[in-house]
């Protein structure tokens, strides 16, 4: 996904209406077990690349990081989008815990031991943070899809998600009513730079054009609007809150999942390379997911109706 996979797209006119939005965004069976396409076709490197292995045997969280430096001492610096969108944050407002990515942010920080108020949310570009050398944050939530390339440079959490790819055009196009991957081979379609959105559309749906390349999303989405492109590819929480938010006569075509040993497409929180807060935030996000406090949070932002078609193999 995406975005960058960040949805630079545009501020939701409000929560309330954002709920009802993503939820189309948002739908499929239990989205942590679908796909959409990493850019790494190896699923061995990319598990050992996602994955850090805790020493702290049957340390809280806390006990974990307690030892650990940050950025500012006393404080957990964490980094998200300028801006940020719906419905990873609600109104650019990180500080407010509203949002996908904002709760589970805070929700991780407790579970190190800090408290909202020693939180401290500092803002970054998408392709500047996957570079090696020093960072501004403690770790980044902006999206990132999980790869072993990326993982060269930079070290990433388990996954706290887990998304498809989408596909948003205009309710009147020719292809708002495609159900199979060949209906697109004339399509243009685009994506952000540096995204898996992008390497999907390369890699997988394969059009007759090429694939669209712009700037971020709302470059994309710009293009789009101006008819320089028919689609834009985008993950599932985003699509809903593009086409049906911040397009006019926008709709959602659909989805794709997984085939065979294709594997979804992991979010995970950005560190600097073999940052020792990792398995600390592994620890955090173990306890999450065995309480189901991290279900809950996803349900809360991400979930919704059932009503995003699958766009078929063939």
């Amino acid at each position: 996904m995406n975005s960058p996979i960040t949805p630079q797209i545009g501020r939701p006119r409000a929560a309330s209406r954002l709920h009802r939005l993503v939820a189309l965004g948002a739908a499929g069976a239990a989205l942590v077990g679908l796909v959409a396409c990493s850019d790494d076709s190896d699923a061995e490197s990319t598990t050992t690349a996602a994955t850090a292995t805790s020493e702290a045997g049957t340390a809280t969280p806390a006990d974990c990081a307690k030892d650990v430096a940050t950025v500012t001492d006393g404080k957990l610096t964490i980094a998200t989008g300028n801006p940020a969108f719906a419905p990873w944050v609600i109104d650019d407002k990180p500080e407010t815990g509203q949002g996908f990515e904002a709760a589970v942010a805070y929700a991780v920080a407790e579970q190190l031991g800090y408290t909202k108020e020693q939180v401290t949310w500092v803002r970054t570009g998408f392709d500047e943070v996957i570079a090696p050398g020093p960072k501004s944050f403690d770790f980044n939530l902006q999206q990132y899809s999980i790869t072993a390339e990326r993982a060269k440079v930079v070290s990433f959490s388990n996954p706290y998600y887990i998304t498809n790819q989408a596909l948003v055009t205009f309710a009147d196009s020719k292809f708002a009513s495609v159900t199979k991957l060949s209906e697109l081979k004339d399509a243009k379609l685009g994506a952000a730079v540096g995204t898996t959105s992008l390497d999907f559309i390369q890699n997988v749906i394969k059009p007759t054009a090429g694939a669209q390349a712009f700037d971020d999303n709302t470059a994309a989405k710009t293009a789009l609007e101006s008819k320089q492109i028919d689609g834009l590819l985008v993950d599932l929480p985003t699509s809903g809150a593009i086409a049906y938010g911040e397009l006019t006569n926008g709709a959602v075509v659909g989805q794709f999942v997984r085939q065979g040993d294709e594997r979804g497409d992991e979010l995970g929180m950005l560190f600097t390379k073999d940052n020792p807060l990792v398995a600390c935030v592994n620890l955090a996000l173990e306890v999450l997911k065995s309480s189901g406090q991290l279900d809950q949070i996803e349900t809360e932002w991400l979930k919704g109706s059932n009503g995003i078609a699958v766009i078929a193999r063939d």
